[in-house]
């Protein structure tokens, strides 16, 4: 038929799908069965089907059902339409099933650095079909407008309509080096630090203070000192080194900690940007098979190290 492919453009699936039942059944009964609805409902689609494309497609009798010379020609061609979807729908669920495929992930500088990165050739080496596509960046990504499968973020997460999944809890607490103890002395109170050398961390929301907490008491300091800077790690060098006291993460001073670099100061004050580690994922109910797989084992190993 050369007007094919335009009367197949015309109908709808579940005409079709009633259509191919009838004939392969020989019979409405039968064929409402296969389906699993009324046959009063497949003789009122078959009939709108003919209807919508101006043929007959079927000659029925009291006793049998059986195609016309065009209803012939039209059964080969969606019965093979038909089973092209039904192959496309079960590639479709296998992929989706598989881990593979491109999986594109953001990630803060320095969280990144310290705790994904060093994942990732472990991940890759499970999961072959998997490309990673990885960014690190401390601005605020928009994760559906930049197509990303997930992002990481540390802090206090914002109401969303993205998918968060809580990775880990954090505090910003005070440190310095014991040296620096040892010249300086121990502050006693969140006031006696204006009179101690502070590292100040310019990223900080609440920059040029310090905001602590302990409990329900709240305490804002202004700190000063011999070096600021908008990157974390290069500040945790320098109070390790004794220039002075300083304010972050307890996920990033936990290697100093335990090498004895770093010690605690003020230990029961805590920074008010405590808070934690999330993966966000694009709004939905059906989270990738890739960003799933990726989210939960990375998720695993980095609570498998997360002693702070």
């Amino acid at each position: 038929m050369n007007n094919m492919h335009e009367l197949l453009g015309r109908v709808t699936l579940d005409e079709l799908s009633a259509f191919v039942a009838v004939v392969e059944a020989l019979s409405f009964t039968d064929a409402a069965k296969v389906i699993g609805r009324d046959a009063t409902i497949i003789s009122r689609r078959i009939g709108q089907l003919e209807e919508r494309l101006g043929i007959r497609l079927l000659s029925r009798t009291t006793r049998r059902v059986s195609l016309t010379e065009v209803g012939t020609l039209y059964y080969q061609r969606v019965r093979a339409l038909l089973d092209e979807l039904d192959s496309a729908g079960q590639e479709a669920s296998n992929f989706a099933a598989s881990p593979q495929g491109l999986l594109r992930v953001s990630l803060p500088v320095t969280f990144g650095r310290r705790w994904v990165a060093p994942l990732l050739p472990a991940f890759i080496a499970q999961h072959t079909k998997i490309r990673v596509d990885v960014r690190f960046a401390d601005r605020y990504v928009d994760v559906v407008a930049e197509g990303f499968d997930v992002a990481f973020r540390v802090g206090v997460l914002r109401d969303s309509t993205l998918v968060a999944k809580q990775i880990a809890p954090f505090r910003n607490l005070l440190y310095a080096s014991p040296s620096y103890i040892a010249l300086q002395g121990q502050p006693q109170t969140p006031e006696a630090l204006a009179e101690h050398a502070c590292l100040g961390f310019s990223s900080h929301s609440s920059w040029p203070d310090w905001v602590l907490k302990n409990g329900s008491q709240h305490r804002t300091v202004r700190p000063t000192g011999p070096l600021i800077s908008d990157n974390s790690e290069s500040l945790l060098q320098a109070a390790a080194k004794g220039v002075g006291i300083i304010l972050t993460p307890d996920w990033l001073a936990g290697p100093a900690v335990r090498k004895g670099e770093l010690v605690p100061v003020l230990p029961q004050w805590q920074g008010s940007e405590s808070g934690g580690v999330y993966a966000l994922m694009p709004p939905g109910r059906l989270v990738p098979t890739k960003t799933r797989v990726f989210v939960d084992e990375i998720t695993r190993a980095i609570q498998a190290g997360w002693d702070q």
